[in-house]
């Protein structure tokens, strides 16, 4: 038994297999920048680089690969079995053994983004307020009942919860808070509603002589608009309220669907999928500077209200100035919009991260530069000695 341990222990701190790692960390770099072409930024981050398992394909031929996300997590096993565990002891691998950590801070770091941060943005004109960001890609459902005298009641449906409706397959989207199911029977995730002509005929289901045509998609994952088939069926005291209720979702539509069921009234909306913020931000001023003689933007910021729990306080947010607090980032991303005439009202985007290990990279950082100083200071102070007594 101890001979196999062994052997396994030698495997995974072994160069060759740092080697190695380091080789599919570039093939699967070098294979999705080829693949950005044809699908798209988002597509291939999904699929190279957040995966443990891939099937790339070579014309006619599928190989399956290893993911990045496997091959980093072998990357981590390797560094702290043969970079700390099995490292020579001794004070001249000090700078070494500090390295290493700070690596495997890098590694870490890189983890806890890919399954524990979100990213999205806020647009406001100024005097507008936000107290949530929205996704770029991800989608939910929102069912929202009037209780009346302005208050609201409020459900959110994840994407998980219907990302694989199919025409032969539907989703069901069903809470004890609700009187009804609401079920998904086909989803696109690139559409655009449609009047369905008297001349000619479609595939997919027709309400109200409206249908959804399916698009392809966009490369460019953020410019997709979602769409779906949903059908409203009533349980306990509302089940014999007649046939269900059919209706189109889209996510770039006007205003929600609604329906009644007795007294009570439901809005069923299809949003990009949203994240509270720790505050209110109130976009007070935005500012931007063009090249002299011309119409693209040298700079631009924001001045932003911050409005948390114990009061107010002013940021400015420029391109290199992010607002940072409680692992929210806010940074200045764009502005609108571009066809903008002089006077006219702007608005500002902010891209919006929450990463709790934001600030784990710069210490990894840090940390490697320290271990590679102890380690290279120690060299060439070994080298003076020994040139002063040669």
């Amino acid at each position: 038994m101890q001979r196999p341990l062994q052997q396994l222990v030698r495997l995974f701190s072994s160069f060759g297999l740092s080697c190695v790692l380091l080789l599919l960390l570039g093939l699967l770099t070098w294979l999705g920048t080829l693949e950005q072409v044809h699908t798209g930024l988002f597509d291939v981050q999904k699929k190279y680089f957040e995966s443990f398992l891939l099937w790339h394909d070579f014309g006619p031929f599928s190989l399956p690969l290893p993911g990045a996300n496997l091959v980093l997590c072998l990357l981590f096993v390797n560094l702290i079995v043969g970079g700390l565990i099995r490292l020579r002891r001794d004070r001249s691998r000090i700078g070494v053994a500090i390295t290493h950590v700070g690596i495997g801070v890098l590694l870490l770091s890189g983890f806890v983004k890919t399954y524990f941060s979100d990213e999205g943005h806020v647009t406001l004109f100024e005097g507008q307020s936000a107290s949530y960001y929205q996704s770029y890609y991800r989608w939910e459902v929102a069912i929202h009942e009037d209780l009346g005298g302005g208050r609201l009641r409020e459900f959110i449906a994840p994407e998980e919860a219907f990302a694989s409706a199919s025409s032969g397959k539907p989703a069901r989207i069903q809470s004890e808070d609700l009187p009804f199911d609401l079920v998904v029977s086909s989803l696109f995730g690139n559409c655009e509603p449609l009047p369905k002509g008297p001349m000619f005929e479609v595939e997919v289901p027709v309400i109200d002589g409206v249908f959804l045509d399916r698009r392809a998609r966009d490369p460019q994952a953020e410019a997709n608009i979602a769409g779906m088939y949903v059908s409203v069926r009533p349980k306990g005291a509302h089940g014999s309220a007649g046939e269900p209720s059919q209706g189109i979702l889209w996510g770039a539509a006007a205003g929600p669907w609604t329906v009644n069921l007795g007294a009570r009234r439901f809005a069923i909306d299809l949003r990009k999928e949203r994240y509270p913020l720790d505050f209110t931000l109130q976009l007070e001023d935005f500012t931007k500077v063009d090249h002299p003689g011309t119409g693209m933007p040298k700079s631009f910021a924001s001045d932003v209200t911050v409005a948390e729990e114990h009061g107010t306080r002013p940021v400015h947010i420029s391109m290199n100035e992010p607002l940072r607090t409680d692992g929210l980032v806010l940074y200045q991303a764009s502005w609108g919009p571009s066809n903008a005439r002089p006077g006219d009202a702007l608005f500002s985007t902010f891209a919006v991260v929450r990463n709790p290990a934001d600030r784990a990279p710069l210490i990894g950082c840090i940390v490697i530069a320290l271990g590679m100083v102890l380690h290279f200071s120690r060299k060439l102070a070994r080298h003076v000695r020994v040139q002063r007594t040669a």
